[in-house]
């Protein structure tokens, strides 16, 4: 399953600079039977912790994350660029290559002690999904997991959130060393 999975997404080498090997998951949306078998593999792994809301980083994070917050009964929180979201939010910045960027949650979107299932699409260098932990946790959010369809472990995200953030990580497949 997890190499169907890896297997219909595509590299794009040299994207968005040279030397970059871009992992376009737009293959693996348009192909149905690795869809479901990445929402199903997800889902599976949660559906006895008791989720009370997937919160999803914006944009790829809301297609994975609103298909597992269905099927777990749970709420949908979103993760969004600063400016995006119309009522009163919080907010977190965090680094970029060269410079700054700020996410955002609307502030009454997490109760005290919700459990949580934090979803993006792929982990990098981490500074999103770290952002997004920190928002999370600003609200008293309990984050069960962090979750990625794609992980790029020489790019040290997972292991980051894992050590200085004490957020555990799980992925559905790796791409080491390119």
């Amino acid at each position: 399953m997890y190499e169907l999975i890896k297997s219909s997404i595509r590299t794009i080498p040299d994207y968005p600079k040279a030397g970059i090997q871009f992992r376009d998951i737009t293959t693996l949306l348009e192909n149905p039977k690795a869809l479901r078998m990445t929402i199903d593999a997800i889902v599976h792994r949660y559906m006895e912790q008791n989720i009370t809301a997937v919160a999803g980083i914006e944009a790829r994070g809301f297609i994975f994350g609103s298909a597992v917050a269905y099927e777990l009964g749970a709420a949908f929180i979103t993760v969004r660029k600063a400016g995006k979201l119309p009522a009163e939010t919080v907010s977190q910045s965090y680094q970029l290559e060269y410079g700054e960027d700020k996410i955002e949650i609307h502030k009454d979107c997490i109760q005290a002690n919700d459990r949580i299932l934090l979803i993006d699409d792929l982990i990098a260098t981490g500074g999103t999904a770290a952002a997004a932990i920190k928002l999370i946790r600003k609200l008293e959010g309990n984050i069960i997991e962090s979750c990625f369809v794609v992980d790029l472990p020489d790019l040290g995200g997972s292991q980051y959130l894992q050590t200085k953030l004490n957020c555990p990580c799980f992925s559905l497949c790796e791409f080491e060393g390119e």
